[in-house]
């Protein structure tokens, strides 16, 4: 008897508090309405596009007149404008921001890169309509804390995936705290295990052709064994090659420097990888821009003097940065650049034929490669100047990178139920991609952040 008063009691306790309790509230409602929705799986766009967002995602999407829109919803008119999701950037470097000499900025600024630096390159990619980005190389430690930073809200920018140091047969010197050497397959695996264990999102590998075959067989087994994507750097043809072997899921770059083409075995190895359906796209990010550019920014110098590269820095790297390029012409970095150029629209056209999925992505960072305007840049040589559609240039920056990254149920495209990561630009995309240069609505995550 007593044990029933006691278990009425409680029951009561819990309805009394039910019943008094006020009901979690509603989450706002957002309305982008009106603009032509280009919705990253490359199908006829939505003209008089209706988005609705609940919270951080996507409730529906549809067209004005077959939409119903929630009485109290706050009104975004996108009229005018395209609207797609929000960008990716997959190859940036947050730790630099286009200081020509690595020498000078390796020494001297690592004690502010969590702080100061990498924040200020998260925020500029943002601004630029960035909502992912794919850091390929960092010290662990800041970078991680750069992205738990951003995931919890402290501070603005990209949802990142980062690789933490880079992995090579032996470090440069000067830069052991962001690249870490291998010596043997047990060491290669162990490397592996640790980037794994801290939480970084995928390997980097770089001078792999200086590694033995046994070595990058192991990193590349162990990342695939924790569920990590590995991406190489492709300069010459041996870095292509033991990286194929191993099964590297993406390569960085068109390198190769002044050769006419790649040669016709790595081809064959390219070609017999990507009919290999059963293990899904065969990707490869090019960063074909800041070569095609470099000879432009070094004669007309607006680029240069654009100061949305500030964004976030103090005044003395500002000045610091500014100062490294005052003689751009001179700059070791690029003297080969000019006749690298001429034969880059090969080396890509080749990878497009052999069933290469291509990415955007841009080495954002490196010398006189700003965060704020190296995605938009990298979009317009490929649809300008080598001729890629503008529906497959957007996919390669929204849809295909979220494959590969394995959150295409999240993001990379505007679907119901997805994160809303879109952005708006007054114009018609698809006519005139350049008008990417300046995007003016950027929504992360369901937050107008632009």
């Amino acid at each position: 008897m007593r044990f029933l008063k006691q278990t009425w009691l409680a029951i009561g306790a819990i309805l009394s508090v039910m019943l008094i309790s006020p009901a979690a509230p509603a989450q706002k409602i957002t309305a982008l309405v009106g603009g032509t929705l280009i919705d990253g799986y490359g199908s006829t766009p939505i003209r008089n596009s209706v988005i609705l967002i609940e919270g951080e995602r996507i409730k529906a999407v549809g067209q004005v007149g077959t939409i119903e829109i929630p009485e109290g919803a706050e009104i975004i008119s996108t009229e005018g404008m395209s609207v797609l999701p929000g960008l990716w950037d997959m190859h940036v470097h947050l730790m630099i921001n286009g200081h020509t000499d690595y020498a000078h900025w390796d020494k001297k600024y690592p004690p502010l890169f969590r702080d100061v630096i990498m924040p200020a390159s998260a925020k500029q990619l943002l601004l630029a309509g960035v909502t992912s980005a794919r850091d390929v190389g960092a010290p662990l430690e800041d970078i991680l804390a750069v992205k738990k930073a951003i995931n919890e809200g402290k501070i603005p920018g990209p949802t990142l995936y980062v690789s933490g140091p880079f992995l090579q047969h032996k470090p440069y010197p000067g830069t052991e705290h962001f690249r870490w050497g291998v010596n043997g397959p047990k060491d290669a695996r162990e490397k592996v295990r640790k980037l794994a264990r801290a939480g970084v999102d995928f390997i980097k590998l770089i001078d792999q052709d200086q590694m033995t075959q046994e070595e990058v067989n192991a990193i590349v087994d162990e990342a695939h064994k924790h569920g990590l994507t590995v991406v190489a750097h492709s300069h010459r043809p041996e870095e292509i090659r033991r990286g194929l072997i191993a099964g590297v899921d993406c390569f960085e770059h068109t390198g190769l420097a002044t050769a006419p083409e790649y040669p016709p075995d790595v081809m064959a190895m390219i070609k017999d990888r990507t009919a290999k359906m059963n293990l899904g796209p065969f990707f490869w990010t090019p960063t074909i821009s800041v070569l095609f550019n470099y000879e432009y920014i070094r004669d007309y110098r607006e680029m240069l003097d654009d100061p949305s590269w500030h964004v976030g820095l103090p005044d003395s790297i500002i000045e610091d940065i500014r100062n490294s390029f005052k003689h751009p012409d001179r700059l070791p970095y690029f003297q080969i650049t000019p006749l690298r150029r001429p034969t880059l629209k090969r080396k890509f056209q080749q990878l497009r034929e052999a069933g290469v999925v291509l990415l955007i992505g841009t080495d954002s960072g490196v010398p006189m490669t700003f965060h704020s305007q190296s995605t938009w840049n990298e979009l317009d040589i490929w649809v300008r100047v080598l001729g890629v559609d503008p529906m497959d240039a957007i996919r390669a920056a929204t849809y295909w990178p979220s494959v590969l990254m394995k959150v295409d149920d999240e993001v990379g495209t505007i679907t119901a139920g997805k994160y809303a990561d879109i952005i708006a630009v007054r114009g018609d995309v698809l006519r005139y991609i350049n008008l990417l240069q300046d995007v003016d609505i950027v929504i992360k995550h369901g937050k107008r952040v632009k």
